[in-house]
């Protein structure tokens, strides 16, 4: 990948990238800068195969950080890895694909703040593109997309950012409800792009389920997924196109890069700092991280949306539960976050002790939940939400000159002075280089031109600064469907199809099995629309820019 951040809060490295890491001297000592990585990993029961038609979830949303520090932070919050399911060996030695994205910052998160933005994170072939969100996608070069044509929209009430979906600033511990089921809106084919390769129609549908959204938002086109078959034919039928999803899915936090400091003082003793690190706590003390992890059978929603499609009874679109199972989470979780720096050998890097004040035995069936405890935990209350604060300062432990030792947390007052510890500051980069503006193809024969929108232009300011431009388009005239190798007639049986969804389905009903405890967080209330007059039904709104006013 040209950057680790534009597929997903995951970065599927064998490393992590510190190419800022440096020292510079202060009148107490050398500083060395550094950052801290790694996964926190949940324990699960496994299910069933046959749940094998998506997943929903619910985790918690937060400012990770106390303040955003710059574009070389990246973290995700707690999610998932969709890979398609098989039943046997694969033709080849390397296929990876899969949907992950989820809640987090990335280092080409343009107007990032300490509130985090979700998005799709659909991987093509081995990361040969990716597909973030409607428009959305890898690199900036529309002459040679890379996925930024993969996902359609879908919902009339609500607008995707190219920069990610945003969450209503301050949101601190709520939970966020997403998930991804298949939808039947095309029909299969044997040819694709003028080759021999067949195409499935699971139009993969993100659902969310928010405070103030609710239902389906965008879906991956299939020709997202085939267009590698074309180019390798081996892979005809491999890909979520058309095969089912893995159900026994990992469900982790992957950390990259949180800002770090080390020194070492007059007697060889090693210590470092972190960027102040947050968690939201309830009244009990207890942090809910994640919860009511479902997986579906086609039974759920596939079966009777494709018999309304043919001609049946209008289908309301809320889950059928009989027809899901909740994976259950066991106690306990894995940390193997560690300080990272080009100072430090790769066999030399040390973990965090940080299961010393983490507690995760109050963990249970539906909800992964993790109590902080200790002398070295702060906490504090910012507009009605409980945050605490993790330890800043760790000092390295060896038991031997072999044992590479561990970052154990101490108080602040055993950290020396002469190290400059103390003084450094995490405050955002003064040279962090100004937010690019995301701006569509204007070409007159582009596909955003031709045939072009029905409405529009109109404007909408985010709570992260930045202003969207966006248009009307028909359904089936959006530039992704037209970047879909379909027919007309094709396009026009998949405009039928969604506006059936748009008269019966609407934003304010439950689709996802909703959460049994918790507060819903909410979207950026900007990005909540209504469609013109004449065009409620059949229409959908696409952003073509993002940026400064």
């Amino acid at each position: 990948m040209t950057s680790l951040i534009a597929c997903s809060l995951l970065f599927l490295v064998a490393t992590v990238a510190s190419a800022q890491d440096a020292e510079y001297s202060t009148k107490e000592g050398t500083i060395r800068k550094a950052n801290v990585g790694g996964y926190m990993i949940t324990q699960r029961e496994k299910v069933d195969e046959s749940y094998n038609a998506g997943y929903s979830m619910y985790a918690a949303a937060w400012p990770l950080l106390r303040e955003y520090p710059g574009r070389s932070f990246q973290s995700g919050l707690f999610g998932t890895w969709m890979h398609p399911q098989y039943d046997g060996p694969l033709p080849v030695e390397k296929l990876y694909t899969d949907i992950e994205g989820g809640l987090g910052w990335w280092r080409d998160t343009e107007y990032a703040t300490t509130t985090p933005k979700f998005i799709m994170g659909g991987v093509q072939l081995n990361f040969a593109g990716w597909a973030n969100g409607p428009g959305a996608g890898r690199g900036r070069d529309w002459s040679d997309p890379k996925g930024k044509y993969g996902v359609a929209q879908l919902s009339p009430w609500l607008l995707w950012p190219p920069d990610g979906l945003n969450l209503k600033q301050g949101t601190s511990g709520e939970l966020f409800g997403s998930g991804y089921l298949p939808l039947p809106l095309t029909e299969p084919k044997t040819t694709t792009a003028g080759e021999a390769v067949s195409t499935g129609n699971q139009c993969w549908t993100l659902f969310l389920n928010t405070g103030n959204f609710k239902g389906p938002v965008a879906f991956f086109t299939p020709y997202f997924w085939t267009q590698a078959s074309v180019e390798d034919p081996r892979l005809n039928g491999l890909f979520l196109d058309q095969r089912p999803s893995e159900p026994n899915k990992a469900f982790q936090m992957e950390t990259q890069h949180i800002h770090s400091y080390e020194a070492t003082d007059s007697n060889g003793q090693t210590y470092a700092r972190m960027a102040p690190t947050q968690y939201p706590v309830g009244p009990d003390g207890n942090s809910d991280l994640l919860h009511r992890l479902m997986v579906y059978k086609k039974e759920a929603l596939w079966d009777a949306v494709e018999a309304w499609f043919a001609g049946g009874d209008p289908v309301d679109g809320i889950i059928n539960v009989e027809h899901a199972t909740m994976q259950k989470f066991n106690k306990g979780v894995r940390s193997n976050w560690k300080f990272y720096g080009e100072h430090i050998p790769k066999n030399k890097r040390a973990l965090m002790n940080i299961t010393s004040y983490m507690d995760a035995n109050v963990t249970d069936s539906a909800t992964l939940r993790v109590r902080w405890e200790g002398d070295l935990i702060t906490k504090r209350k910012t507009n009605g939400h409980i945050l605490i604060t993790l330890p800043e300062y760790y000092k390295m432990e060896n038991s031997s000159e072999d044992d590479i030792g561990q970052w154990v947390a101490v108080a602040p007052k055993e950290v020396p002075s002469e190290t400059g510890l103390h003084e450094v500051s995490f405050n955002r980069a003064e040279d962090d280089r100004s937010s690019l503006t995301y701006v569509t193809p204007e070409e007159e024969e582009s596909s955003w031109k031709n045939p072009g929108p029905a409405a529009g232009p109109f404007k909408t300011k985010l709570g992260d600064g930045s202003t969207l431009t966006y248009y009307w388009y028909r359904f089936a005239d959006q530039p992704a469907l037209l970047n879909a190798d379909m027919s007309k007639a094709a396009r026009e049986e998949m405009q039928r199809r969604v506006e059936l969804l748009h008269k019966h389905w609407k934003k304010d009903q439950e689709y996802l099995p909703p959460p049994l405890i918790g507060e819903l967080a909410d979207i950026d209330p900007a990005l909540i629309v209504s469609p013109p007059a004449g065009m409620e039904v059949g229409y959908v709104p696409i952003v073509t820019r993002q940026g400064l006013e």
